[in-house]
């Protein structure tokens, strides 16, 4: 039975909570101040601390350093007023593992509650888990012979029975999808919807009502109601795809999707209530949106629950015989040929590739291969890789003499705009940018941006 500590000043908010909790197996201790809950927590065995940040005495932020000091491992969630989340931004900055924002229903206080202490034992697994790394973890689909992909594994195996929002990072082309589906289907859910959505692929005008549907005459062309992507995932898993390049506007949304598990339709008035655990991915450093004022802090300590970082090809090489012969093995009988396997020579040439495109550019080169190749063993003629993008040299002049590595980026941006006839959108995708990171480039260097290209 896990015991949780309480801390609120508020005793009928207090008693509330211990009754609340102790009706769904719950065990607690209770104190109206920081300095009676450091005593209890130093006495007793907790596993989690619930506490007010608006506490007399030693405030909720002060309380929360000394907790860790006690026990750096516990998780503690904070209650604070509906109009102090930057403070329970700080708390998140701070080590706090969530926050609930009051009013707050007593069911949504339960679901914060177990969500934690899932998160909890998952780490405390994962922790032994790691000493004992012996064990070798598969998946359908998907190559894992690396120990960076068995760590990855690992780490599936354990959050997947929970109910906890999952971050996915790493370049474009290693697998992301990959992974929120095998999350998917070892989970609880793996009976009900899998959805998916990719942010970029969709016009940023049109993304909201992708993502939360509309109603009939929310906008011209609304003929009828349409369900969103949540809708349709209820009971099931939404994977939402570069989730660094969602709008600000539909970044508030989701900020309450995640908080409430609420949103309304575009162009509706009735409050829709849904079910569903959020995958997200990302192939941009957030911090780094974070900094730039593109990406909400609050949104970003709500997904980044439990983050897993896919290592880029180059970083794992050793999973590259694998995933040739399965490549092999799936395109041979596609093409219809008789292809038994590779030359050692040719495997060789695969293994010392830079690879920048990672998984996906190796399938492309793979399905090639076994398209314009003969029978018998693939060799070093059927392997056509792009030396343009292969490792960069190690030393000598890399960028262009008496140029600096920002004067490099302008002129990267003005050469894309020249190649796109000045669309911007299309400048982005040419430099692997968001349209809000090009945004800001442009910025910089002194260039208009036009909003409609």
């Amino acid at each position: 039975m896990p015991t949780i500590l309480i801390i609120e000043d508020e005793a009928k908010m207090r008693r509330i909570l211990e009754l609340d909790l102790a009706d769904d197996g719950f065990a607690t201790l209770s104190a109206g101040d920081a300095e009676s809950g450091l005593k209890l927590l130093r006495e007793n065995p907790v596993d989690l601390v619930l506490t007010d940040l608006k506490l007399p005495g030693m405030d909720g932020l002060a309380f929360l350093q000394a907790v860790k000091q006690t026990n750096a491992a516990i998780p503690v969630v904070v209650m604070t007023a509906f109009g102090s989340v930057e403070t329970a931004v700080e708390a998140m900055k701070g080590g706090a593992s969530d926050y609930v924002l009051k009013p707050f229903s007593l069911a949504e206080m339960r679901m914060v509650l177990h969500k934690e202490l899932d998160v909890h034992r998952l780490r405390e697994e994962n922790r032994s888990l790691r000493e004992a790394l012996g064990k070798r973890y598969q998946h359908p689909n998907i190559v894992a012979h690396s120990a960076k992909m068995q760590e990855v594994l690992s780490v599936v195996e354990r959050v997947a029975p929970t109910n906890s929002t999952v971050l996915l990072g790493g370049e474009s082309g290693v697998g992301k999808d990959l992974i929120a589906r095998a999350i998917h289907e070892k989970s609880r859910r793996a009976s009900g919807p899998f959805i998916k959505i990719n942010s970029t692929a969709i016009p940023e005008n049109l993304l909201e009502s992708e993502l939360f549907g509309y109603e009939k005459g929310a906008f011209t062309g609304a003929a009828a109601s349409k369900p969103g992507k949540f809708e349709l995932a209820d009971k099931g898993t939404l994977f939402l795809d570069e989730i660094g390049d969602v709008p600000p506007a539909i970044q508030v949304k989701l900020l309450r999707v995640l908080q409430e598990r609420e949103f309304e339709r575009l162009g509706g008035t009735r409050t829709l209530k849904v079910d569903v655990r959020l995958i997200a991915a990302t192939n941009r450093d957030l911090r780094q949106a974070l900094e730039q004022g593109t990406f909400r802090e609050d949104l970003y300590y709500r997904l980044n629950v439990v983050p897993i970082d896919i290592a880029p090809l180059r970083e794992r090489k050793e999973d590259i015989p694998e995933l040739v012969d399965l490549f092999i093995s799936r395109f041979s009988q596609e093409a219809g040929k008789p292809i038994t396997g590779i030359a050692p020579e040719a495997m060789q040439l695969l293994v010392s590739h830079y690879w920048p495109g990672n998984v996906r550019e190796l399938q492309n080169v793979m399905e090639r291969a076994c398209a314009l190749a003969g029978a018998g063993e693939l060799q070093i003629a059927d392997i056509h890789l792009d030396a343009q993008r292969s490792k960069p040299a190690n030393g000598g002049n890399f960028l262009p003499e008496g140029m600096t590595l920002e004067h490099w980026e302008d002129e990267m941006i003005r050469e894309a705009l020249k190649r796109a006839n000045g669309n911007k959108s299309q400048a982005a995708r040419l430099l692997g940018l968001s349209r809000n990171a090009l945004r800001y480039r442009l910025s910089k260097i002194g260039i208009a941006d036009d909003t409609e290209t």
